[in-house]
């Protein structure tokens, strides 16, 4: 079933090609964000089914959001992605309420079943 998503990552070329992967997948990108600061307000007038977002970000850092997120939707589905590969910082996504976490560079098929599974 395509989903309606919010991609949220300060680099405009990953941006660019999450977009291009999740279209190509059927599905719809209804906003960008490019800083912390920016998701709610965009959450909020997109009404995603998904948020993919990088955990690190400009003003306001992925844990921070997905809290942010959570407060004003405890359903909002949240997959991050990073090129960190810092356990504690994995925790801590999970523990706020990420449902997933996909390492950076990723493939469109990595991701396209990461949001598959989001269902």
């Amino acid at each position: 079933m395509p989903k309606r998503i919010l991609i949220v990552d300060d680099d405009l070329a990953t941006r660019t090609m999450l977009r291009d992967m999740l279209e190509t997948g059927g599905h719809e990108v209804v906003a960008e964000a490019s800083s912390g600061e920016e998701v709610v307000d965009r959450y909020r007038e997109s009404s995603p089914d998904l948020v993919i977002m990088d955990i690190v970000l400009p003003r306001k850092n992925g844990i921070e959001v997905i809290g942010l997120l959570k407060a004003i939707d405890r359903g909002a589905r949240i997959i991050i992605i990073s090129a960190l590969a810092d356990i504690p910082l994995i925790k801590a996504a999970f523990a706020s309420g990420a449902i997933d976490f996909i390492h950076k560079p990723f493939t469109a098929a990595k991701m396209l079943e990461a949001v598959r599974q989001a269902a």
